[in-house]
């Protein structure tokens, strides 16, 4: 507390008078050495307190900042020989917040970070840039770019900052500015990598990218930190622009290798935040084209990104059905995303002119794998299959063929054929169907008998069923209500339960 009473009196004695500008020292000595992280929690505040006072009265050299030892010739008046100095220790202070955002103790950055916010609202109200004509953009960009390079530090995760900073980014200025220095911080850094990944440096990236929500129309457009007369004429405040450099930064992030990890979180949020914003969406092609093509979970989380671009702005890719029949593998039914990759396989083969033999193989690859798969899974998959049976009823040969393999053994298919059209599927039956009748869930063998009678034209929902989990299913059966059985068919009557039984004559077991 002493330390703190002594930063304020000094305080008071920069801002009362100029004779006492050489105390400003005392304030920013705290803010360079190693000192506690309290002691410099309260310099940054009271030099927040200083400079921010200077900004609003003026006192700060206003254009390009000349050089300290050049301020002193004879050609700068007094007064601004002081503007210029204050100006050179208010870039120290500035310089000074922007190593201590990378500070360990969190406290200490956040105290750096808001700070420089601050400053960041002071220069926009009061520019330190000579407005030579009217509607000279006055933001301060480079000031902001410090935070930003502050924010995305290349050693260590600044994901609790960067969650501290999302309050800033809902002015649509800021967002705007945010983002171009994001564009340009990927470029400097990534470039340097020479295409290895740099696991800190893109998940802090994409924590501050991912929850930046973009406007829908530009009459939403109205929150901004700059108040400036002609903001409808400056760039910024065009939803256009907003879509061009919200749709750059998203493509300079997403040209670099990015970590497994994170390739499945920029996915998962890509077909709902990233694309509707984009003034291209197809720039996403090859972004994921690749990321169909990696395999695995990556793959089915491509799928909604490819789904918008092939229904929406007409993609065409070739071999797509061949793809999405190789991602049908045991861990299907185990995956995360089961329930996401159904939907969009379920809406990839809705189209009545898909040929019958492409039908026949994914219903043939469902039923095999259904063998080893969970109740949860199967009560799923089994109206599914149903499903295609009644889109595609030149697969109901499957059904028909009363001749056809009753086991493993004797099957045609191919289940290890990646070619759909080489598979013999056709060829076959769904005796997997009829194995699971046999299944120890009666849920389940209820729901594998249904293909033993004519299917109904309505399709059976399975939204409601996606997402059932084991948990789900064990729930439902806690809870339902057992139904007494008999176990005689003829009450039970005297001491032995026999029909005639002399003793009950003469006992009574009442």
């Amino acid at each position: 507390m002493a330390r703190e009473a002594a930063l304020a009196a000094c305080l008071e004695a920069v801002l009362g008078s100029r004779s006492s500008a050489n105390r400003v020292f005392e304030l920013l000595e705290p803010l360079a050495g190693q000192e506690e992280p309290e002691d410099i929690v309260s310099a940054a505040r009271i030099c927040g307190r200083l400079f921010g006072a200077l900004l609003e009265r003026g006192e700060l050299f206003v254009g390009p900042l000349p050089e300290q030892d050049a301020s002193l010739g004879e050609s700068y008046s007094a007064q601004d020989k002081y503007r210029i100095w204050m100006r050179h220790r208010y870039r120290d202070c500035v310089g000074y917040l922007g190593e201590l955002v990378g500070h360990e103790a969190f406290q200490v950055k956040e105290q750096a970070l808001c700070t420089l916010m601050k400053f960041v609202e002071l220069e926009a109200q009061y520019p330190l840039i000579k407005i030579e004509w009217k509607g000279t953009l006055t933001f301060p960009c480079d000031l902001l770019k410090v935070v930003v390079d502050g924010l995305l530090p290349t050693t260590e995760d600044a994901s609790l900052l960067i969650s501290r900073f999302q309050e800033y980014l809902e002015y649509d200025d800021v967002r705007y500015f945010v983002m171009k220095a994001v564009t340009a911080s990927i470029g400097q850094v990534m470039q340097k990598t020479k295409g290895r990944p740099l696991p800190f440096y893109q998940q802090n990236v994409f924590s501050l990218i991912s929850p930046i929500n973009m406007p829908n129309k530009e009459s939403e457009m109205v929150k901004f930190m700059v108040k400036q007369d002609n903001r409808e004429e400056l760039k910024f405040s065009k939803l256009q622009a907003h879509r061009q450099v919200f749709e750059k930064m998203w493509l300079t992030f997403l040209k670099h290798k990015l970590p497994p990890g994170l390739y499945k979180k920029v996915l998962v949020i890509l077909h709902d935040s990233v694309l509707p914003y984009m003034n291209e969406p197809t720039l996403m092609m090859d972004f994921l084209t690749v990321a169909y093509g990696i395999g695995g979970a990556i793959s089915l989380l491509a799928l909604n990104g490819l789904f918008i671009l092939i229904h929406q702005h007409n993609l065409e890719y070739p071999d797509f059905y061949k793809k999405l029949y190789s991602l049908l593998d045991p861990s299907i039914y185990h995956v995360k995303y089961r329930a996401r990759f159904f939907h969009l396989t379920d809406l990839f083969l809705s189209s009545s002119h898909l040929p019958a033999y492409l039908v026949a193989a994914f219903i043939k690859r469902l039923a095999r794998l259904a063998l080893t798969a969970p109740p949860e899974a199967l009560l799923m998959i089994l109206p599914f299959i149903c499903n295609l049976f009644r889109r595609h009823p030149a697969c109901k040969v499957l059904l028909h063929r009363p001749a056809g393999p009753a086991d493993m053994s004797e099957d045609p298919y191919v289940m290890e054929e990646e070619e759909p059209s080489e598979s013999r599927a056709l060829q076959s039956s769904v005796w997997e169907i009829q194995s699971l009748q046999s299944h120890y869930h009666p849920d389940v063998a209820k729901a594998a008998a249904v293909l033993n009678q004519s299917l109904s034209e309505m399709e059976d929902d399975i939204s409601g069923l996606l997402e059932l989990s084991a948990a789900e299913l064990f729930d439902r059966e806690v809870k339902k209500k057992a139904v007494d059985v008999p176990l005689e068919f003829e009450p039970v009557r005297g001491l032995f339960g026999k029909k005639n039984d002399i003793f009950a004559e003469h006992f009574s077991l009442d």
